[in-house]
């Protein structure tokens, strides 16, 4: 019973972690992500980001979350943006992003 319980549990979390999700915040450049005084700083996050750093999303709980498609993402370094993605550990997987 108890093995059953636990694989139970361990297939509704996979389940649950497949879905898509909302995610708001700032993109900011990785570099600057946990400098309190670079936080919102649009201006360095854009350059940062057309420099080849990677963008992160920063919400306003001060979570940092990765994304894996760069691409989809560059066009809106300094922005409040939502993003509708999947989560795999600390990484959002884009499928589409709102300003």
């Amino acid at each position: 019973m108890k093995t059953v319980t636990t694989l139970t549990t361990v297939f509704l979390g996979l389940a649950v972690s497949s879905f898509a999700a909302d995610f708001k915040g700032f993109v900011q450049d990785e570099s600057c992500s946990t400098k309190p005084a670079m936080k919102g700083d649009a201006a360095c996050a854009k350059r940062c980001i057309d420099r080849g750093q990677k963008a992160v999303l920063v919400t306003e709980d001060g979570k940092i979350f990765k994304l894996a498609e760069q691409d989809k993402i560059k066009e809106h370094a300094g922005h409040n943006v939502t993003i509708t993605g999947k989560l795999d550990g600390d990484t959002i997987s884009i499928e589409k992003v709102t300003m």
